[in-house]
């Protein structure tokens, strides 16, 4: 994460019109653009935790306690996602989503906001923001 934003975009970037980070919104967690999701985070520069769950119908909201909870619909036209932070560029990994193009809802989820807003502003910090992602395919 840096410059409290990141984003999960589609693995085929010729596929997104308009390339992470133009365009980004901060202030808003979660705006939905054609081929990718742009996530504002309280934190400027640390490491958050993210957990993508891949589901067949739409699930349960996760157990627990969260800061923000966000619907979007996404097209990824390769099957696959991959994380973006704002000035790091792409991650190597990617997420699996199918094996071939489709429309996704999305349901993000996060908690640990104050404390990486406040945490942040001292160093960088781990795994204080999270993040759950779950997709599954619009019917």
């Amino acid at each position: 994460m840096d410059y409290n934003g990141w984003a999960l975009q589609d693995f085929d970037d010729t596929q997104v019109p308009v390339q992470f980070p133009e365009g980004f919104e901060s202030d808003t967690f979660l705006t939905a653009h054609p081929g990718r999701l742009d996530f504002y985070s309280a934190g400027h520069t640390h490491t958050a935790s993210l957990m993508v769950e891949i589901w067949d119908g739409e699930p349960a909201v996760p157990a627990g306690e969260w800061d923000e909870t966000a619907l979007a619909s996404i097209v990824c036209s390769s099957g696959k996602l991959r994380a973006r932070g704002m000035a790091a560029g792409p991650m190597p990994e990617a997420i699996e989503l199918s094996d071939g193009p489709g429309v996704w809802t999305v349901r993000v989820v996060c908690t640990g906001r104050e404390a990486a807003a406040a945490q942040t502003q001292h160093g960088v910090v781990h795994g204080v923001e999270r993040y759950i992602a779950q997709f599954w395919p619009n019917a």
